[in-house]
């Protein structure tokens, strides 16, 4: 892992413990340095209120100039997410298909996620 990646995942988690949000939580795998484990909460008035779902979030060598891989690892029925917990999100993909930037951080990637099961995109199914 190069220092500059190394030392923007550590930015990244230091900011979300210094100032959690609401629903989400993800932490870096004791036996790993590039998988991280995340949790989100489904939102209030939706199907998925107060459902707690696991997330497995793979960084890149190359993170964050490509984005990382999330995967469900609970299962949820959702128009954008596949049986095997693959989400289709545009977020996920590099331009032009995707809208992913550099600049974009890893609670923001969930924060979408966490919108995505409370307003899922049926123009753009998995």
């Amino acid at each position: 892992m190069t220092n500059l990646r190394a030392s923007r995942i550590k930015k990244e988690l230091e900011m979300i413990a210094k100032n959690p949000q609401p629903g989400i939580s993800f932490s870096l795998r004791e036996d790993s340095k590039d998988i991280l484990d995340a949790t989100i909460i489904g939102l209030e008035g939706t199907p998925y209120e107060s459902g707690v779902f696991k997330l497995e979030i793979q960084l890149s060598e190359t993170y964050p100039f490509e984005p990382p891989r999330v995967q469900f690892l609970t299962s949820v029925y959702h128009p954008n997410v596949d049986d095997s917990g693959r989400i289709c999100l545009d977020l996920l993909r590099m331009p032009p298909a995707g809208s992913w930037r550099p600049t974009y951080q890893l609670g923001s990637l969930l924060h979408s996620l966490r919108l995505l099961l409370a307003q899922p995109n049926p123009d753009d199914p998995i």
